[in-house]
């Protein structure tokens, strides 16, 4: 029996279990071994080469545009970007991944045109291995429906997860520190509705035969896989609907119906027409605010304030991190910085690197010489 026979097994076995008390370490088991499985098929279609999609990642940050066909990813990327993607009708209609810069509020944002998949395609299917691998090095993913087609956001949401990619979701608070001997030991922070002896053989089937467990979050059995397996990847997204321009506008009721059965705010929704260009400046601030970046203006000396182009950092970013990405021999020349702005209790605040910078401040460097 072939690898993906047994995971098709496995799968209905799970599906056809009731899921009770009594049959949770069994189900443990099961999903343990299901992963495992499929993490095995996926190492063997790696191992079997093929170019894939390998896109170098530029700018401040990566977008992927995730849908199916011809919902107008293509189209999307050619309004925001300076990028031309070949469109069609018909399956994989982009033949590439086709990758295009937006710049917005003085960021450099590569947006990815992914071909658009197909269900299956965290299975092989569609050559959707390499598809996927593209969206898990984004730092955000859009997803892009058609406005008469809400339900493919099931369907994608799927295909992600098959693929380890764990959309709006923190990684799991579990620590496993292997020992040699005294079997497994668990300890919470919180009181679990899984008992010891589930959680113990979901780690036994991981590997996990001598170590201390440590739990700081109420696990499910697949946030547990997860958190065993540490090799998911976690990534914000946001959702857009394209071509509003043809519909009704009482057709929107029944879509923001559609959108709210899959716990998705009509309000947090981009709503757009890529041909038409419309909706397309809130998308790019949708986009701005949800990579959690902010912008640095630098005092340059004998030049003032460079309003043009700011230094993008991440929130939470350090004057030693900023410092870090100016790169050159500012690090090592460094004394102290004045900084105004959001962060400053006052203009000119001399600070040191471990100072945090906030959106539109202006950052001056004084360095030795």
């Amino acid at each position: 029996m072939g690898l993906e026979e047994e995971i098709r097994e496995i799968e209905e076995e799970i599906a056809s279990t009731p899921y009770n008390k009594s049959t949770e370490a069994h189900i443990g088991r099961l999903k343990s071994k299901l992963a495992e499985k499929k993490e095995k098929l996926e190492n063997q279609s790696s191992a079997g080469g093929g170019d894939g999609y390998a896109v170098e990642k530029t700018g401040d940050a990566t977008v992927a545009l995730v849908g199916f066909p011809s919902v107008g990813k293509s189209s999307l990327l050619n309004s925001l970007t300076n990028a031309e993607s070949e469109t069609g009708a018909y399956e994989f209609t982009t033949l590439d991944v086709n990758p295009g810069m937006c710049k917005h509020r003085g960021a450099n944002i590569q947006i990815l045109d992914v071909p658009g998949l197909i269900e299956g395609a965290a299975h092989g299917k569609g050559d959707g291995k390499q598809v996927l691998a593209v969206v898990r090095n984004a730092d955000l993913i859009v997803f892009v429906l058609s406005v008469f087609e809400i339900e493919q956001y099931d369907r994608l949401q799927r295909e992600l997860y098959d693929i380890k990619i764990r959309v709006d979701e923190q990684p799991p608070r579990v620590t496993v520190r292997r020992k040699h001997k005294d079997g497994i030991k668990i300890t919470s922070s919180v009181e679990q509705d899984l008992d010891e002896a589930t959680i113990g053989e979901v780690c036994r089937e991981h590997g996990f035969v001598n170590a201390d467990v440590n739990l700081q979050e109420q696990v499910t059995i697949d946030r547990l896989i997860d958190g065993l397996q540490d090799n998911r990847e976690y990534i914000p997204s946001i959702t857009c609907v394209n071509k509003v321009d043809l519909i009704n506008p009482e057709y929107k009721e029944t879509v923001d119906e559609q959108l709210r059965e899959r716990d998705l705010d009509p309000e947090a929704v981009t709503f757009i027409s890529a041909e038409a260009e419309r909706g397309l400046e809130a998308l790019k601030d949708r986009i701005w605010e949800n990579l959690g970046l902010i912008r640095v203006y630098m005092d340059k000396p004998g030049r003032g304030i460079d309003w043009e182009e700011p230094l993008i950092v991440e929130e939470g970013a350090t004057i030693r991190e900023a410092v870090e990405k100016l790169g050159g021999d500012f690090e090592e020349r460094f004394r102290f910085a004045r900084v105004s702005g959001p962060s400053a209790t006052h203009d000119q605040q001399q600070v040191g690197t471990e100072h945090v910078l906030e959106d539109e401040d202006v950052l001056k460097l004084i360095l030795r010489r």
